[in-house]
């Protein structure tokens, strides 16, 4: 595969993610300059509130504001670590890799979205630690890689 072919499917991947409407959003306090402030260094972002007082919305609106694609993963007690990095799929001729949400966004640069985090297991939830702090970095133990995190990469939950 040519370098040309290589940006254009990564432009693809992108494209498919970005918010193209505006959200409708009503800042209720400084929010939105906080939340950019914590993006211009790529400063993970906790939102706490309670179910429907608008965090996933707030999300979206600020993926949009941004021109930054977003992924949202909606956690549950029932998803895997596998579920969010990634796993091998069997075909007929052999393996292939498949990024998991999470994996996918380290790559490409985008805000990853880990709606209601407090639901998922707690060995699920390990996986994120090395994106969180100064490493930046997304072991893939399956695949025997430790993945950077694309320089415009942000974690939500």
């Amino acid at each position: 595969m040519s370098k040309a072919a290589v940006k254009t499917a990564d432009i693809n991947d992108v494209a498919q993610y970005l918010v193209t409407q505006e959200p409708y959003y009503r800042p209720v306090s400084h929010e939105v300059e906080l939340y950019e402030a914590a993006y211009s260094v790529r400063m993970p972002v906790m939102l706490k509130g309670p179910t429907g007082c608008g965090k996933s919305r707030f999300v979206e609106h600020m993926a949009w504001k941004l021109k930054k694609p977003l992924i949202t993963v909606a956690c549950n007690e029932d998803m895997t670590a596998s579920d969010l990095v990634g796993r091998y799929l069997l075909e007929a001729n052999g393996t292939r890799w498949l990024d998991g949400p999470l994996t996918t966004a380290a790559r490409i640069g985008a805000i990853c979205y880990l709606d209601e985090i407090v639901e998922a297991r707690q060995d699920t939830t390990v996986v994120i630690h090395p994106l969180t702090d100064h490493r930046r970095t997304l072991p893939l133990d399956k695949k025997g890689e430790l993945l950077e995190a694309h320089p415009d990469f942000q974690m939500v939950i």
